[in-house]
């Protein structure tokens, strides 16, 4: 066993020794699988961000009333009446008199995407004062908040950075009306950051939505009371109304776009790890004929075929983890943090994220790049362990 051991150790080192002849293939394989490990992370960082931007914003706690048989705020329609019958319902926690329910306006505006300057659809809401102890881990962090019944906004950081015309101060035209930004706001990176916020009562007359809201945002007294509150509301006559937690309803609405970009992802990286096996092949079927005539030699000093296979394995597997490491530095450089926004197709509006190169997905890209080296390293292993030594030593 020792002795075999020792045959791989001394092949690996020889392989190695041998790898400046050969740095040009070896350069390429590197840079292949490189190149496949940061399209991969890439990729899949969107579908991460994109999912965090949605569910960080949930909170088991907190409970989304829409009208019955609606997927999305866009749909929904709620009056006046039915947004107080909810409010009135069991199970809602209140503060300091307050009773901690928001009714809340949903609509699409128009503004220009700073990096392509073609329209987007915005998402602005119209709230009333609940609306902060609702969500309190929102902070006005430049500027002022909006006066109450007057034609002002405040604008979520990451819509600020998405699209044209939200600086502080700017001046805005929509809904046959001229809106003040006055303030930015942060909501811990959460999807609140990507829209306009303004008086409920100033955007119904603006879009003639009369005394309607789309939505109920309600801060239940404890997550553990969300089945009796959503039986009340369900059960009661004067409402027609769907309840679900705020957690469920954004990963829901995650869904199907994450598993689209995972999959798209995962199909192109599949491509090119394709691509990327080629040319390791190539680099280790070089680097069997280059040393062919050693091999066989190291077989007639009485190697054994299977130190031979595993240290060409070895050595192409140590290429492609360099290559692996290199794509996942670079991924992480390139991508992580970096601002974009996309359609979320249920409510037809703009969200803002960042993409993220989080840590499981590094270890993804260098695992992946292992099975190429893998791969790539097991034919020409077999073909050299497999080689007579007649054979071998005939070759130039």
């Amino acid at each position: 066993m020792t002795s075999w051991l020792a045959q791989i150790w001394s092949l690996i080192r020889f392989n190695l020794k041998t790898l400046p002849a050969r740095k040009g293939s070896a350069f390429s394989a590197i840079i292949g699988i490189a190149g496949v490990v940061a399209v991969l992370i890439g990729v899949l960082s969107i579908a991460r961000g994109f999912e965090a931007a949605m569910t960080g914003t949930g909170s088991p706690d907190t409970a989304l009333i829409l009208r019955s048989g609606s997927d999305s705020e866009l749909t929904s329609a709620l009056t006046r009446d039915e947004t107080r019958i909810v409010a009135d319902a069991p199970g809602i926690a209140t503060e300091e008199g307050v009773i901690l329910a928001s009714p809340e306006l949903f609509v699409i505006v128009n503004l220009p995407k700073r990096s392509t300057g073609t329209d987007a659809n915005v998402p602005m809401r119209g709230v009333e004062k609940p609306a902060f102890l609702v969500r309190p881990e929102l902070e006005i962090v430049e500027g002022r908040m909006f006066q109450w019944g007057r034609n002002e906004v405040i604008v979520g950081r990451a819509a600020s950075l998405q699209f044209s015309g939200l600086e502080l101060g700017n001046q805005l035209t929509f809904g046959q009306n001229e809106w003040e930004v006055v303030g930015l706001f942060e909501a811990e990176g959460g999807l609140t950051e990507s829209e306009i916020w303004a008086d409920a009562a100033v955007v119904q007359p603006a879009y003639r939505r009369g005394s309607t809201y789309q939505i109920v945002v309600a801060k239940l007294a404890s997550p553990g009371v969300f089945q009796e509150f959503k039986d009340t509301l369900t059960a009661d006559p004067r409402v027609n109304v769907k309840v679900e937690r705020e957690t469920d309803y954004y990963a829901n609405q995650s869904r199907l776009l994450t598993r689209l970009i995972a999959v798209l992802g995962t199909l192109i990286s599949v491509l090119m790890a394709i691509a990327a096996v080629f040319g390791a092949l190539n680099t280790m079927y070089t680097a069997v004929a280059s040393r062919a005539r050693e091999i066989g030699t190291l077989k007639a000093l009485g190697f054994s075929e299977s130190p031979v296979v595993i240290s060409i394995i070895i050595e192409s597997l140590l290429l492609a983890l360099i290559g692996g490491v290199l794509g996942a530095v670079a991924a992480w450089v390139a991508f992580d943090g970096f601002q974009t926004s996309t359609l979320n197709w249920q409510s037809f509006s703009q969200v803002a994220f960042a993409f993220r190169v989080t840590p499981d997905l590094l270890v993804q890209g260098i695992v992946y790049a292992a099975l190429i080296g893998m791969i790539g390293g097991l034919f020409p292993a077999i073909r050299a362990a497999r080689m007579p030594i007649s054979v071998a030593l005939r070759e130039s």
